[in-house]
């Protein structure tokens, strides 16, 4: 069966009950005074998620005047990302050699990895765009230990603030400092202070009273050693006899550089490179090739456009394995309460502030 009519199928069966659609977005400002329009839309968005407010954009936010803090390098995130892509780039050289379960396993570990980043600390915990029940959210907590990018509770507020406060320097990874510090010279550097003052602004209670995220916080650096490099490095040379070198600058190495790069370029080329269909007003991109990567991330300008949408996207399945994995997991009954912006909301949005790149279908 078509891919298109399976999706069909499936989402018929269950959607009306496990999907809440959006039919109207809340505004990021008003501009021509119409201050009856803009509490009907953030009232609308107030009913549809009412326990998440602050991954939505502020445009009253302003930098402050002035020159920008001198620089504080951080020399151990220098020093140990220095090593991991050499060791990642020497990886690349032993790929011809290794045995083809070993690609298979770290073809494996990167996809479950990235979807403890998507479906997990990205969709889940940073938006609340649907909801999982115990089974799924365990499963995406060990494979966000996986992926070893801070522990989710720390993703998820950081990305908040970026949303909250995007491309201002109260946004963690802000893509007006370049393409190198939107990709990883945020993670060599200190914060800018405005980060620290805004993102301990920001109402978090509702991953504070998540147990399994102060779990995976109190036990954080164990797990990561455990799950992001002795236990891909073991495997492969356990059960089919992988040379431990193999193992290690392959499986372990090449696959956690691969993971990182992937979810930065969402960060970085996603807010420099493509087009703005649904709001030419912020630089956040569709960028097709940042998605394939990412597993599903890089229809940003829509993202960005509707932070509370469970698909990042407007074409769910569309080059977005992240929302499949979703979908599978609601047809399972182990996820539920997707938000969906609805196609008219979509419409109205393109039609207000898009750049003319839009192509339905």
């Amino acid at each position: 069966m078509p891919a298109h009519l399976l999706q069909e199928e499936m989402s018929s069966s269950y959607t009306t009950t496990t999907t809440t659609t959006i039919t109207e977005p809340p505004a990021r400002i008003v501009q021509n005074g119409e201050g009856n329009s803009e509490k009907h839309l953030l009232h609308a968005e107030e009913d549809i998620r009412p326990e998440m407010k602050d991954d939505i954009y502020d445009p009253s936010y302003k930098d402050k005047e002035g020159p920008r803090p001198k620089l504080e390098y951080v020399w151990r995130n220098i020093i140990l990302m220095s090593l991991l892509h050499l060791g990642a780039l020497y990886g690349i050289v032993l790929i011809p050699t290794c045995k083809v379960y070993t690609w298979l396993w770290g073809f494996f570990y990167y996809i479950i990895s990235a979807l403890g980043i998507t479906a997990g600390a990205h969709r889940l915990w940073s938006h609340r765009s649907y909801k999982a029940r115990l089974p799924l959210r365990v499963f995406l907590i060990i494979a966000n230990t996986m992926a070893f990018q801070n522990d989710a509770y720390e993703w998820a507020r950081d990305h908040r603030v970026h949303h909250k406060f995007s491309e201002t320097d109260a946004d963690p990874h802000n893509a007006r400092r370049g393409f190198f510090f939107s990709h990883v010279g945020w993670l060599l550097v200190r914060k800018h202070p405005a980060v620290k003052e805004k993102g301990g602004l920001l109402d978090l209670s509702d991953l504070k009273a998540e147990k399994l995220l102060m779990f995976q916080r109190r036990h954080y650096k164990p797990a990561v050693l455990l799950m992001c490099f002795v236990l891909p490095t073991l495997v492969p040379w356990y059960f089919w006899g992988e040379t431990f070198q193999h193992s290690l600058y392959v499986a372990t190495f090449l696959r956690y550089a691969i993971v990182l790069n992937a979810t930065w370029l969402v960060n970085s080329a996603a807010h420099l490179y493509g087009y703005r269909p649904y709001d030419k007003n912020i630089n956040p991109r569709e960028n097709i090739l940042v998605s394939l990567g990412a597993v599903g991330e890089g229809f940003h300008n829509y993202h960005h456009s509707f932070p509370y949408d469970y698909s990042t996207s407007e074409y769910r399945w569309h080059i977005n394995l992240t929302t499949f994995f979703i979908d599978c997991m609601a047809a399972l009954g182990l996820a539920y309460d997707r938000k969906k912006v609805s196609k008219a909301a979509v419409l109205a949005k393109i039609k207000r502030t898009g750049d003319g790149s839009y192509k339905s279908g």
